[in-house]
Formats: C-alpha cells, sequence, structure tokens
C-alpha cells in the first residue's frame, strides 16, 4: 500500500515562499507520477502541478504557471511543492497524489493521496 505523507504547510505571510514536501512509502518511488492538488474552503480540489516518473516532464495549468514549481527526488522518495510570492488566495488544503499514467492534456488520474497539509497565508 502506497502511502503519502505530506509536509510543510502552515502559517506564512504573503510575499513569503514555502516549500511542501510529500514522503512517499509502500512502493518504488519511480513508479509513479506524482502530483499537487489543492481545495480552498467551499471549493472543489485543483490539480497545481504534476511531475513525471524520471522527473523530466512536468505539467501546471495555466493559473499554476508563474509560481509554483514541482520537483522530486527519486533518491530520497520525496516530491515537493515550492511555491513563491504566497497570496492569501493561496490558503488552502495541499494534497499529494500519486499515480501511474501521464496526462499532457492535465487529466491526472491519481490512484493514491495523503492527508494533506493545510497552508494558510495572512496579508
Amino acid at each position: 500500500q502506497v502511502q503519502l505523507v505530506e509536509s510543510g504547510g502552515g502559517l506564512h505571510q504573503a510575499g513569503a515562499s514555502v516549500k511542501l514536501s510529500c514522503l512517499v512509502s509502500g512502493d518504488l518511488f519511480n513508479r509513479y507520477v506524482l502530483g499537487w492538488f489543492r481545495q480552498a474552503p467551499g471549493k472543489e480540489r485543483d490539480l497545481v502541478a504534476a511531475i513525471s516518473w524520471t522527473g523530466d516532464l512536468s505539467y501546471y495549468p495555466d493559473a499554476m504557471k508563474d509560481r509554483f514549481s514541482i520537483y522530486r527526488d527519486n533518491i530520497i522518495n520525496t516530491a515537493y511543492l515550492q511555491i513563491s510570492s504566497l497570496k492569501p488566495e493561496d490558503t488552502a488544503d495541499y494534497y499529494c497524489a500519486a499515480g501511474t499514467m501521464w496526462s499532457y492534456g492535465g487529466n491526472f488520474r491519481m490512484d493514491y493521496w495523503g492527508k494533506g497539509t493545510l497552508l494558510t497565508v495572512s496579508s
């Protein structure tokens, strides 16, 4: 069973940067495409970024291309999401997820999910 554990959320000031981490265990790390999703209160869960098995491909929805960066370290089984120039509207639960298929159109089907880490951005 694949397990994903996110960390790095908390309270941050607007304008600052934050790095979220996702530690994956339970299976070969490089079998999985990894993605970060977020869900703000009262809103649907949205894809933030995805990265391929070896990290050579990344995908960002148009709204996430400027301040978000996803990367992974296949040695320590960890994926990261770097967010720069934080805004109050970035406040959300951030979820890490794993799947086996890449989607060039951004329609990722994820099989495993973490429990999320709450990021709160104060103005």
